[in-house]
């Protein structure tokens, strides 16, 4: 949840992160090879996102909202996560993880998902 110090009762915006699996064949073929053996990969769904309508013209949120999911990076130590998972609501959100270097599923071009490898050049720290 994203609040304000001054209100943190009132809620600006919000997303969840959840385990999901994707399995190979939905995955771009070059990266299919790529991602194991099993048949399936582990990712973090990033969903359920939502804004508050008065405060879909501060940009603040989107910095906010693209930066939280990312710590997922850290967890992967723990729970195997192999990308971070997106179903875009429309175009426009679609094209805003493109910005930041996001892949769409060969079936779906609003299905996304950035692989741990282009979260950890994003966020170098983590």
């Amino acid at each position: 949840m994203i609040t304000t110090q001054d209100d943190p009762r009132t809620i600006l915006a919000y997303y969840t992160l959840s385990s999901r699996e994707l399995k190979l064949e939905q995955l771009p073929a070059e990266m299919a090879k790529k991602a194991g053996k099993y048949g399936y990969v582990g990712v973090t769904l990033m969903g359920r996102m939502a804004v508050a309508e008065n405060y879909t013209r501060n940009r603040s949120w989107y910095a906010d909202s693209a930066e939280r999911p990312w710590k997922s990076l850290g967890v992967t130590r723990d729970v195997a996560s192999w990308a971070v998972f997106v179903e875009a609501i429309d175009e426009g959100a679609a094209n805003f993880c493109r910005k930041y270097g996001s892949i769409e599923l060969p079936e779906d071009k609003l299905k996304l998902f950035f692989p741990m490898k282009t979260i950890k050049k994003l966020f170098p720290v983590f």
